[in-house]
């Protein structure tokens, strides 16, 4: 299956271990490797080394760089993955949190790599855009006393149970 090019898709730097980067994230989120470019004998790095990956994760493009050197992502940029459940949830912040990831708080957390993630249910949106601001005061409030997002809880603030 072809994906169509997007304009705009992200490229992440990565320092040499660039396949075990992309292949954690095909692994945990789904997707596939749509190619591999390596340096030639131009350089800077060893003539056959991983110069590039392109890859999805579910139907989104990304592209990895082998940069050699190390690059320090920031929370400036994450990427926000909307769970149906609490069931996806607690997989997807069990994977990005594992072997050396971090939690943060309200659902953002980093992987093994230091990239940011925001791990959310996908009601989320509506909860607190609310037209009632007790409602959404309440869920706001339940939800900086959590790092990994807890859905019931959620609600339960939001009904005000």
């Amino acid at each position: 299956m072809a994906f169509p090019a997007k304009k705009v898709s992200p490229c992440l730097w990565f320092d040499n271990r660039i396949e075990e980067a992309v292949n954690f994230y095909v692994s945990v989120f789904g997707g596939k490797i749509l190619n591999t470019s390596y340096y030639s004998d131009a350089g800077p790095l060893p003539k056959g080394t991983v110069l590039t990956m392109t890859f999805t994760v579910h139907d989104e493009e990304f592209m990895a760089l082998n940069g050699g050197q190390p690059m320090q992502y920031t929370e400036a940029v994450s990427f926000m993955v909307k769970c149906k459940d609490q069931a996806e949830v607690d997989k997807y912040w069990s994977a990005l949190t594992a072997d050396g990831g971090q939690e943060i708080q309200c659902g953002w957390c980093k992987d093994k790599y230091g990239l940011a993630w925001q791990i959310v249910p996908e009601v989320m949106g509506s909860l607190i855009t609310d037209k009632d601001p007790e409602r959404v005061k309440r869920t706001m409030q339940a939800m900086f006393t959590m790092k990994k997002l807890d859905l019931a809880a959620l609600e339960k603030a939001h009904a005000g149970t």
